[in-house]
């Protein structure tokens, strides 16, 4: 098949695991008989530094041109001071609203091989496969904003709509695993987790009534993910405690820069990128994790392109390599030899190369 593929690169050590994931991309490509038009293009950071926008017109129309967007990470100090006229967190949440890319999913699956990686105990993390899928464009990080020297204010907004559009994304996702869902919101304060228990619920009883849905607060959440996540299947929430819960649950498989995560809306074209930030004091050495955006190249075979089997055999071959040992230093047992990012990535080609 024919696909393009706009990537942004981005900000501190995103070039340097994005260049891994195209190399696997292209390897893909090479194997199976398809064809990539991958476009680089300016994001974040470095395009506030170059077009003064993080999100300039020309990339946006790229990815909208395009079959999917593959993304490296943003940020970094230079952009972050209070009084920062431009935030390339700004351009992000532009994206995914001009996208429609409502709804974020993150597995969390913990290979065998890296138990031991965790701070918690392998007893607790053995066999852990689970998936959020959190609501991407509403919430108080789209709500009305209002800030002055002496106060500051972020406005939690949620429609019924945006609520049944997410649940039934992650209904038919649960239908597909092991047919539990957890919806976690603070519905004991907030009015807005109010109506998105009430919503929640009345989808699952209509549309899904062969789940067991299960409502928890976040705070219970955030406890249970530490004490017994494999008691969890697929979790739904709103966009800050999913932005919060998840990067929690990526200590369950012991780094950041082991998951990927893809952001989808109505249509096939989705947003896909490692949940890592942009990590600047590591930029530039080499020893960044690529296997997060690697697995991200998997789900956009997955799901924007329909190609099932491709990705199988991309995560077949993280799985082997990590199996075998290929482990960069955030990974690495003490006292033994890490891997750079390039070593990592040659791991998994090798690995895809002679696959069965």
């Amino acid at each position: 098949m024919k696909a393009r593929v706009a990537v942004l690169p981005g900000d501190g050590i995103g070039p340097e695991v994005i260049g891994e994931g195209l190399r696997c991309l292209q390897a893909i490509a090479g194997l199976f008989g398809h064809e990539f038009e991958l476009t680089e293009l300016p994001f974040g950071g470095a395009a506030i530094e170059s077009h003064a926008d993080p999100l300039p017109e020309s990339t946006l129309s790229a990815c909208l041109a395009s079959d999917a967007v593959l993304l490296g990470a943003i940020g970094g100090p230079r952009w972050s001071a209070p009084q920062a006229p431009l935030r390339p967190e700004a351009g992000l949440l532009r994206l995914r609203a001009a996208l429609g890319t409502f709804a974020n999913l993150r597995p969390v699956k913990v290979h065998a091989a890296l138990a031991d990686a965790s701070t918690l105990k392998a007893q607790v993390v053995q066999g852990v496969d689970l998936l959020f899928v959190r609501e991407l464009t509403g919430g108080i990080y789209f709500g009305d904003k209002h800030r002055d020297a002496h106060s500051a204010t972020d406005v939690c907004r949620y429609t019924a709509a945006e609520i049944e559009r997410i649940t039934r994304v992650a209904g038919r996702l649960a239908q597909s695993r092991r047919g539990r869902l957890t919806s976690i919101d603070k519905a004991n304060v907030l009015e807005t987790s109010r109506l998105w228990r009430e919503v929640c619920t009345r989808v699952v009883e209509r549309e899904f009534p062969d789940l067991t849905l299960e409502h928890m607060l976040v705070d219970a959440a955030a406890m249970h993910l530490i004490r017994a996540p494999r008691d969890f299947d697929v979790l739904v929430t709103e966009n800050m405690f999913g932005d919060i819960l998840t990067d929690q649950a990526a200590m369950l498989a012991g780094s950041l820069g082991l998951l990927p995560s893809a952001s989808l809306g109505e249509g096939r074209r989705g947003i896909y990128e490692p949940i890592h930030g942009s990590a600047p004091d590591i930029a530039g050495r080499g020893i960044a994790n690529p296997y997060g955006t690697i697995l991200s190249v998997a789900l956009l075979l997955r799901h924007s392109l329909a190609l099932g089997t491709e990705a199988a055999a991309l995560e077949q071959a993280v799985a082997a390599a990590l199996g075998e040992g290929a482990r960069t230093p955030d990974i690495a047992p003490a006292h033994s030899r890490a891997l750079s990012t390039r070593e990592a990535g040659d791991a998994v080609l090798s690995r895809l190369q002679r696959r069965d």
